[in-house]
């Protein structure tokens, strides 16, 4: 197979497992995690990183902001090799009582942006896989960190918002915003492999009054951190348990 247009990479070059932060620098950090990480590529938004975990090859690749650009990215994973894609990603809590600097484990997505809809209509859901899900369950509370976890609100326009769309779905208990979760679903149901999402919040359009941007960001550095932890342990259950050949589904 020739190398991928975008992220520079050909088979044998990025593990079955992959983290995929929208962040070149927080894909950096992830890197950092794993043992003798490489940088592989670099190319537009696309940084990937492979290493080890547990002496299994993981990789780490950044997609960018929004659904066309992770799109490119999980595509082109997927085509060399990537069969697990977890994303490590930043969010908007959505429930009033949501600090910022949470940690959210996405199970679905409520499909609001574009990208999605050229792979699946509308009625499909944009569902993680229950595997994945609950390997970062096992893997935060092993941590000894809180989370919440449920669907999140997936969008295009960063700065426009509806506020009757927000209200509603803040009442049907979404607990978050960001830009990519939905795509990563969907794609993994098209391509049949195995996605997830644990995302660190950034901000909560419903706290008055709003903090400072200093604090904002002092407080997702936090939980970007916790986040990140969570991930790469995550990896190491899902490597054991496919070691294994049992699926701790409980």
């Amino acid at each position: 197979m020739d190398m991928q247009k975008h992220i520079r990479c050909k088979p044998k070059d990025v593990g079955e497992y992959v983290l995929i932060p929208g962040d070149e620098a927080r894909a950096e950090k992830i890197a950092a995690h794993l043992q003798n990480a490489t940088l592989i590529a670099k190319n537009r938004a696309y940084h990937v990183y492979t290493g080890t975990l547990n002496d299994v090859k993981v990789s780490v690749c950044s997609t960018g902001i929004g659904g066309p650009s992770a799109s490119i990215a999980i595509e082109e994973l997927i085509k060399v090799g990537a069969k697990t894609l977890i994303r490590v990603g930043s969010a908007g809590a959505r429930q009033p009582d949501m600090p910022i600097g949470a940690l959210v484990i996405a199970t679905a997505a409520y499909r609001g942006e574009g990208t999605s809809h050229a792979y699946a209509p509308a009625p499909f859901p944009a569902v993680a896989d229950l595997q994945v899900t609950l390997a970062l369950m096992r893997a935060a509370r092993s941590l000894g960190y809180d989370f919440y976890h449920g669907i999140v609100f997936t969008r295009d326009a960063y700065y426009v918002q509806d506020e009757h769309l927000n209200r509603f779905l803040t009442d049907c208990g979404i607990v978050a915003s960001e830009q990519e979760c939905a795509i990563t679903f969907i794609l993994g149901s098209v391509r049949r492999v195995r996605t997830g999402a644990i995302l660190a919040t950034d901000s909560n359009i419903w706290l008055k009054p709003q903090p400072s941007l200093e604090e904002k960001e002092r407080l997702f550095r936090i939980a970007e951190k916790k986040a990140i932890e969570v991930a790469i342990k995550a990896v190491e259950i899902l490597i054991e348990e496919d070691k294994s050949g049992k699926k701790d589904l409980s």
